[in-house]
């Protein structure tokens, strides 16, 4: 019985950093890569701000699971 109460909270330990990992990804993809992409490609502020936003809103969906 131990072993098994064990087992569960390491798998629930693992998806949380899981989930974390990915939060922490998007968050950051949001805030350095979205901007740099869209001024090499000559995209307008208000595009690159709902880009931004967009990732900013999947990245704390992935945390939140």
């Amino acid at each position: 019985m131990k072993q098994e109460m064990m087992n569960v909270v390491a798998e629930k330990s693992a998806g949380d950093t899981a989930a974390l990992l990915l939060g922490t990804g998007l968050a950051l993809t949001s805030m350095i890569l979205v901007p740099a992409f869209a001024a090499r490609l000559g995209l307008g502020a208000s595009l690159t701000g709902a880009l931004r936003m967009a990732m900013m809103k999947a990245s704390s969906k992935a945390i939140r699971g």
